[in-house]
């Protein structure tokens, strides 16, 4: 397809062929003999426009947007000249010259023409590219929407991610931003130039880079680095008091291209991101590619983040399961604008509701589900005990027995830290429903089995906190230092395992392709994070000082509340998988009828609304649980 602005290329091409073509009988022989060459070997002319100009076709050469071109361009043009040229050759020496239509043509005007052509058209292509930055360097016309100078930019990172914000940058002059020099820590860039901006060193160099050229702002554009050389930075940065921003982690791009406005402010993420999480794709997607998945809790932080993520394996249709009907709403709004052409399906649904559970799994016939619908506010469930009981522990057990039923595939269920050695009562219930996981198997299942040849895996995934999700303390610790403080921490001695949301949906998709029936996988989570460090950097990075522009005050643990969580029982010893991130939990089953006569109490003990009575059953259900008496 010719668009509208390449049809004058093409018109443009016409001339420039034959000009080249005219311009290698010059250069070959005497201006003089130009013209007696030219009419005994005339057929040259349209033979050279019939064949270059349906290669150039062929080659997108009408088809590609110039003004960003870039070397896979210039390899195109290269390719369609030498094949055209190479096919000029062979018909001037099978067809032609045996035709007689062409006589004494001497061979080397083939190559002096397609260098020339290659010079000519490729010239003119990437004047497209090149007139908006000789434009931008004349007086009166860079930053003319500006009435003060634009700021100087240090980019720390002379890797693609900060080739790319040079040439956004450059292509963008409203922004008011001008790159002035590079840093990277890979001493043997120093000394070289990218985009004709020089790399001046490292981030030792850092502060006499920035005093010498007058940098206003800092970029970090690093998006593979560790939270660790991303705090270093920003803690240099901090101390000579120059601005640093940065670009999203890999998490955040997700395959995308790197542009300006995704530059941003240093957040808590950066400072705590961790090596890139890789996967199995095609392991994934064999189980999630064309299948029917089902996502209870779709609208909730892991919930919708792993829509998103299912979304871009192409599922056969996409069911969004969510009691919240604004956040149902909200998500699916965002893939169908990402994803327009999978088929989601929004249903308004509560786990809770086992006739509503099994008529939406009747009709969807899902294949694959992940259950990600509970309550997981620990000290507001401690005083609801009923409904964090019937929602996590039944709402669980609804979903198992439809999946069963109607033939599901895979059951994924996204467990948490707090189910191990639980002090709170959503920690216990969570701990049940990794039971109802291990302990299941169809054989001994009492429920009816639409397809007893079909056999379901059943897996749970056990990870920590996660950043940014609804509850969590860091949108807490930002109000508190937008209000102007204090900041309060329970203890200060508590810790907290913490990752992304999208790298623990990354790994939890990948442990579900792990799976063989009744595992306890858990997420590799690194080392566990001070909640007092990590409210002094969010204080830092809002451009206070801890203890002295905002105050940090311990309140005490609240209900259900530990001063570190565990990832592991006991009981349970950790083995690793074939993914150096995901482990897998082996522990013995208990007894599966004796489970099923206790779910049978609990559930009876949950019509009393008793909380004192739950409490005891759960604590014997789960003999690790240790109730606040």
């Amino acid at each position: 397809m010719i668009t509208l602005r390449n049809r004058y290329l093409l018109l443009l091409d016409i001339p420039l062929i034959l000009l080249a073509a005219v311009a290698a009988f010059a250069i070959r022989f005497d201006t003089a003999s130009v013209g007696g060459y030219l009419a005994q070997n005339w057929f040259f002319l349209p033979l050279v426009l019939s064949v270059r100009l349906p290669l150039f076709f062929g080659f997108g050469l009408y088809s590609r947007l110039w003004r960003y071109a870039s070397a896979s361009e210039l390899v195109a043009i290269a390719e369609a000249n030498l094949l055209s040229s190479v096919v000029a050759a062979v018909l001037i020496v099978l067809v032609l010259t045996p035709l007689r239509l062409i006589s004494g043509f001497p061979r080397s005007i083939i190559l002096i023409e397609g260098m020339l052509t290659l010079l000519l058209v490729g010239g003119l292509r990437f004047s497209f590219r090149l007139w908006p930055r000789v434009l931008r360097r004349q007086p009166g016309v860079a930053f003319q929407t500006h009435n003060k100078p634009p700021k100087r930019v240090l980019i720390f990172g002379a890797g693609d991610a900060g080739t790319m914000i040079v040439r956004e940058i450059r292509a963008n002059p409203a922004l008011g931003l001008e790159p002035v020099a590079f840093l990277d820590d890979d001493l043997t860039k120093k000394g070289s130039r990218i985009h004709n901006v020089p790399v001046l060193g490292d981030r030792h160099a850092l502060e006499k880079t920035v005093q010498a050229q007058h940098i206003d702002t800092v970029i970090i554009a690093m998006p593979k680095a560790p939270g660790r050389v991303i705090r270093e930075i920003a803690e240099l940065c901090r101390q000579i008091a120059v601005p640093v921003q940065t670009i999203p982690g890999l998490y955040e791009i997700l395959g995308g291209a790197v542009t300006v406005s995704a530059i941003r402010q240093v957040e808590l993420e950066d400072l705590l991101r961790r090596e890139p999480v890789t996967i199995d794709l095609p392991q994934v997607g064999q189980y999630l590619g064309d299948a029917r998945v089902l996502v209870t809790g779709a609208g909730g932080s892991i919930g919708s983040e792993l829509c998103r993520q299912i979304a871009r394996f192409q599922p056969e249709r996409l069911i969004l399961f969510e009691l919240a009907e604004s956040h149902l709403y909200q998500i699916q709004r965002q893939l169908a604008a990402s994803f327009p052409a999978l088929p989601i399906v929004p249903i308004v649904g509560d786990v809770r509701d086992r006739h509503k559970v099994a008529i939406v799994w009747a009709q969807q016939q899902p294949q694959v589900v992940f259950h990600a619908a509970a309550h997981k506010h620990v000290p507001l469930m401690e005083s609801n005990v009923d409904e964090v009981v019937a929602n996590n522990v039944f709402g669980t057990r609804h979903v198992l027995e439809a999946s069963v039923h109607y033939g599901v595939q895979r059951f994924v269920l996204i467990s948490t830290d707090k189910a191990v050695h639980p002090k709170s009562v959503m920690g216990a219930t969570k701990r049940i429903c990794e039971m109802m996981v291990a302990n299941f198997e169809i054989r001994n299942s009492k429920f009816e089995i639409r397809n007893p040849q079909s056999a379901i895996l059943c897996t749970a995934v056990r990870f920590g906190n996660v950043l940014g999700s609804s509850g969590s303390v860091v949108p807490l610790f930002k109000e508190q230092i937008a209000a102007g403080g204090p900041v309060t921490v329970t203890h200060p001695d508590v810790q907290r395992y913490f990752m992304t949301i999208p790298e623990a949906v990354s790994l939890i998709i990948q442990a579900a392709a792990l799976g063989k029936g009744g595992e306890i996988f858990v997420l590799d989570m690194g080392e566990p994070v001070k909640i007092q460090d990590l409210a002094s950097d969010l204080i830092r990075l809002s451009g206070f000082e801890p203890g002295q522009d905002i105050e940090i005050v311990c309140t005490g643990l609240r209900p259900g509340e530990k001063l570190c969580e565990e990832l592991f029982r006991a009981q349970e010893q950790p083995q690793r998988t074939h993914h150096p991130r995901i482990l897998v939990a082996h522990t013995d089953c208990s007894d599966e009828e004796k489970l099923q006569r206790d779910l049978a109490e609990l559930e009876s003990l949950l019509q009393t609304r008793q909380a004192a009575k739950i409490k005891a059953k759960l604590k014997e259900i789960v003999p690790e649980y240790e109730p606040e008496t």
